[in-house]
């Protein structure tokens, strides 16, 4: 009786064929880095963690830091995603720290957008500053 016990040639193989398959659905966010903007004394990160073709929900990492003033934004009001034919799309959650302090770290989700456009754009228009900060990424 033969082992069951793999080859390491076809364990390469086999772990090569894996990697392959799965390589499209996570190189999705890790190729598209963070966008960070600075006005009024506030940098605003914004990041896709998750906006993988298969995705029901896309998620996006969002980090706001100051060192005056209060975070007060109501982010599921003040960010929008932005579809190809320029219409605003509002959260369906925030997952993160509560409005307030100097600091806040959370993700915002968005229902995915349908067709799969070609390039994402977030906006957030933050109390007090004229023009919406914007963020943008080209998918591939």
């Amino acid at each position: 009786m033969r082992s069951p016990v793999m080859s390491s040639s076809s364990l390469l193989s086999a772990l090569a064929l894996c990697a392959a398959t799965l390589s499209p659905l996570g190189a999705v966010a890790a190729e598209l880095a963070p966008e960070t903007t600075q006005a009024a004394g506030v940098s605003v990160s914004v990041k896709p963690a998750d906006v993988s073709p298969g995705a029901a929900a896309w998620v996006f990492e969002v980090a706001l830091n100051t060192h005056g003033g209060s975070l007060d934004d109501d982010l599921s009001h003040t960010v929008a995603l932005v579809d190809a034919a320029g219409k605003p799309h509002a959260p369906i959650a925030w997952e993160g720290d509560p409005a307030g302090g100097h600091h806040r770290h959370g993700v915002l989700k968005f229902a995915a957008l349908a067709p799969r456009p070609q390039a994402l754009e977030v906006r957030m228009q933050r109390p007090g500053e004229p023009a919406p900060r914007t963020f943008r990424w080209t998918l591939q």
